[in-house]
This record gives C-alpha cells, sequence and structure tokens, in this order.
C-alpha cells in the first residue's frame, strides 16, 4: 500500500516538471500551445464570428452523434434475435419517410443562415481606412502600402540562426513584417507575381488565395496589439513550406512613426526590383 502511494506521490512531484516546459513559455497568441484546447485565440472581429459559428455547429453536431448512438442502442436492445424472434415485416411509413426527409433539410436550413451571413461579413471592409497590397512570389511575400507613402518591401524567412537570435519561433519568423494600426479597419488585396499561393493567418480568420494576373479582396481589423503568424497553405513549389507570413500590431501613433521611417527605409524599391537587388540599393 505504501509502495502504490509513493509511486503516485513521484508522478505528483514529477507533474511540475512535466508541464512547466510549456506553461512558463511566453507563447504568442498566434502560436499554438502544446496541451492546448480549441482553435487560436482570436484577434480580430471576424475571427470571434468564426468561433461563434464552429460552437454552433458543434452543439448541433453534438445532438446529431447523440440521436443517433440512442436509436442504434435502441435497436440493439429492442430488436436483437433473442429479444425480437419474430421480426415486423413493415417496409413503408410514410410519416417516418417525411420526417427524416424534412429533418436533414431544417437542420441544413439552420446552418446556411449563419453560415451566409459569416460568409457576407468577412467579404468585404465596408469602411476601410487604409489598403495594403500583398503580392505572393517563389518564395516569399511582398508588401505594399499605396495609401502610407506607396512604399513596397519584400518578407523573408529568416535561417534557423537569425531566428533563434531574434528569439522567432523556427519558420515563422521574418525579416521585414507587415505591421498595421491596432482597431483600425484594413483592406487587404492579395495577388501573385508567378503561380498560385493563399495568404493565411489564423489568428485573423483570413484565407485568400492569390492568383497571377486577378486581384482578390479581404480585410483584417485587429483588436488587440502583438506579433501574430501565418504561412502560405497552398503547395506553390518545392519551398512551399519556406514563406511564412508575420503581422505586427501596433497603435495608430507606433504605426504613423513605422510608415514614416519605412518610406525613407524602403525608398530603393522600384517596381521589378526585389530580392538581393532591393538589400543592395538600400545598403549603398
Amino acid at each position: 500500500m505504501l509502495r502504490n502511494w509513493g509511486w503516485l506521490a513521484a508522478i505528483m512531484a514529477m507533474l511540475p516538471l512535466l508541464l512547466g516546459a510549456t506553461g512558463s513559455l511566453a507563447v504568442e497568441p498566434s502560436l499554438p500551445a502544446n496541451w492546448a484546447m480549441g482553435m487560436i485565440d482570436a484577434a480580430t472581429p471576424v475571427k470571434d464570428r468564426i468561433h461563434d459559428f464552429h460552437d454552433l455547429l458543434l452543439w448541433i453536431i453534438a445532438a446529431i452523434v447523440v440521436f443517433v448512438m440512442a436509436l442504434l442502442l435502441i435497436v440493439i436492445v429492442r430488436f436483437n434475435a433473442k429479444a425480437n424472434p419474430t421480426p415486423s415485416k413493415t417496409t413503408h411509413h410514410t410519416g417516418l419517410e417525411i420526417a427524416w426527409t424534412l429533418i436533414p433539410v431544417l437542420i441544413l436550413v439552420a446552418i446556411a443562415a449563419p453560415s451566409f451571413r459569416l460568409l457576407y461579413f468577412l467579404d468585404r471592409a465596408p469602411n476601410a481606412e487604409m489598403t495594403i497590397k500583398v503580392v505572393g512570389h517563389q518564395w516569399y511575400w511582398s508588401y505594399e502600402y499605396p495609401d502610407n507613402g506607396n512604399f513596397t518591401f519584400d518578407s523573408y524567412m529568416l535561417d534557423e540562426k537569425a531566428a533563434a537570435e531574434q528569439k522567432m519561433p523556427r519558420l515563422l519568423g521574418v525579416d521585414n513584417r507587415l505591421v498595421v494600426p491596432v482597431d483600425t479597419q484594413v483592406r487587404v488585396l492579395v495577388t501573385s507575381a508567378d503561380v498560385m499561393h493563399s495568404w493565411l493567418v489564423p489568428p485573423f480568420g483570413v484565407q485568400i488565395y492569390a492568383f497571377p494576373g486577378r486581384t482578390n479582396e479581404t480585410w483584417l481589423q485587429a483588436k488587440k496589439e502583438g506579433l501574430f503568424f501565418g504561412q502560405c497553405n497552398q503547395i506553390c513549389g518545392i519551398n512551399h513550406g519556406f514563406m511564412p507570413i508575420a503581422v505586427e500590431v501596433v497603435s495608430k501613433e507606433k504605426f504613423a512613426a513605422w510608415a514614416k521611417e519605412a518610406q525613407t527605409k524602403f525608398a530603393a524599391n522600384k517596381p521589378g526590383v526585389t530580392g538581393t537587388a532591393v538589400a543592395q540599393a538600400v545598403a549603398q
């Protein structure tokens, strides 16, 4: 008995060591945490509505599962060969056929109504305060700020050494982040310079495809400051997994100062000049 209690005490003593590695880390809001449940914390009104729709579907699906399981248990208990040696030969039941046709239709209508409202809400920015253009390349992103000095810059993934030095997560840190002000409705125009890409930022509830020769539109309105990460989730070539997205949300005052500085920092950027050529031009 004492030996059993000793094992229990040892396990309880080890729990802080086992859980401390995850609980003590300062995890960014956009990063998944070990042993967490649910989706990433919402950082925009769109993501809030996505969470609400998810919760609604969860209750509906749970009710369907419970109902079907109850029917199966009733059939197993009441209509097995032992309990019901003489089975019914009923082949049609008008009321039952109407019910199992009408009930699924009503469930789908109940799902469709909030689904359409959500799709309409996340489609476009009704009162955009600024516009940002996102261009996908193999394999990096370019960002343009037409309303804040009309400058542009490229965003490349940091290598492992640079990411470690800057304390950025592996495969998610970038050299130049997309910067947006908090509590500001931002129109995001997305296109591609080569192949099909996808601009995905889970905490914002944003996923939109980038097609060559076409511009798609979405929007975001961050409700809190912080650093949020995403990735291209479209298989766009050999380095598909190495074109992350990092969005830094700052106060409106800090954004105004950053935009003013960025106009000078990225002044050498011209159409058709990207990557190393830009870096060399800025250095000169």
